[in-house]
């Protein structure tokens, strides 16, 4: 009797206990199932948004392949027009410089032609002074006598040194001009003719180019008070700075016959030499 307790118990007990395994293994399948079916979900809605990428680069990706291309596209039109405009930029320049290199040697050609113009144009009125001189000199109008010598050679010698110089003689010109400077260097009274030998003299430096000399002559017409001389000096003083190269000398010289003698023949030509220096 005690025997079959026993086993009643235990087959009760195996009983119990398989009743639970059985029970927990249920559940826990149940467990699995669940979180299973969780998971499964999980994957699903993944599935869904990749699609969902898939079909937006389907969409987006030839767009933007398209508007990368067209962008290129019109990179490389940029940089085409961009190197045309250049080009152009380039001849524009090319030719405002061959314009202005032209206008420069224009400039220059006109200031070569105006300078032997103005000489030119002096030389002519030297030439009417010279004669005059001469006509007063034949007709007696000089008629100082000198210390060194009388009235006639004095005539002789000027007339000679005149004729010497229109024949490009400066060398007998010079000579023959400064004996007659020195004859009247003592004299207090200055000769009629003393002030057309010292200018004669310096026009003879001046015609063989010897500008500073001629210059250093030109000035001396200036100690005589009583000459008529005075604006030509001046005059072939600013150009024979002009003649060296220095504009600014020249500019102030012929400013300053502008200034003292305004109603000088040379008037006009100082000024219009003033202005073209002054440009």
């Amino acid at each position: 009797m005690g025997q079959k307790m026993t086993n009643r118990s235990t087959y009760v007990i195996i009983l119990v206990f398989s009743l639970v395994l059985l029970s927990s293994f249920s559940f826990g399948q149940k467990d699995q199932s669940k979180e299973l079916r969780r998971l499964n979900a999980k994957i699903d809605r993944v599935r869904v948004l990749v699609d969902s990428l898939e079909l937006d680069n389907q969409i987006l990706l030839p767009e933007l392949m398209s508007a990368f291309k067209q962008g290129v596209k019109s990179k490389a039109q940029q940089d085409s027009i961009t190197v045309v405009i250049l080009k152009r930029m380039n001849n524009l320049e090319n030719r405002l410089s061959s314009l202005e290199n032209r206008s420069n040697s224009r400039d220059s050609t006109n200031n070569v032609i105006l300078n032997e113009l103005v000489l030119l144009d002096n030389k002519i009125v030297t030439l009417t002074k010279s004669l005059t001189d001469a006509a007063n000199v034949k007709s007696g109008s000089y008629s100082k006598q000198t210390a060194e010598y009388n009235d006639e050679q004095y005539k002789l010698i000027y007339s000679q040194s005149m004729a010497a110089f229109w024949d490009n003689d400066f060398g007998s010109a010079i000579q023959g001009f400064q004996e007659l400077i020195n004859s009247d260097a003592d004299n207090e009274v200055t000769s009629a003719l003393a002030d057309n030998s010292q200018y004669w003299l310096s026009e003879c430096y001046y015609s063989q180019k010897d500008f500073k000399r001629a210059i250093a002559e030109f000035e001396r017409v200036f100690h005589y008070a009583d000459t008529d001389k005075h604006d030509d000096a001046q005059l072939k003083i600013g150009l024979s700075y002009q003649s060296l190269g220095n504009i600014d000398k020249a500019r102030e010289e012929f400013k300053r016959l502008i200034d003292h003698f305004p109603g000088s023949e040379f008037y006009p030509k100082a000024k219009d030499a003033f202005k073209q220096l002054s440009m």
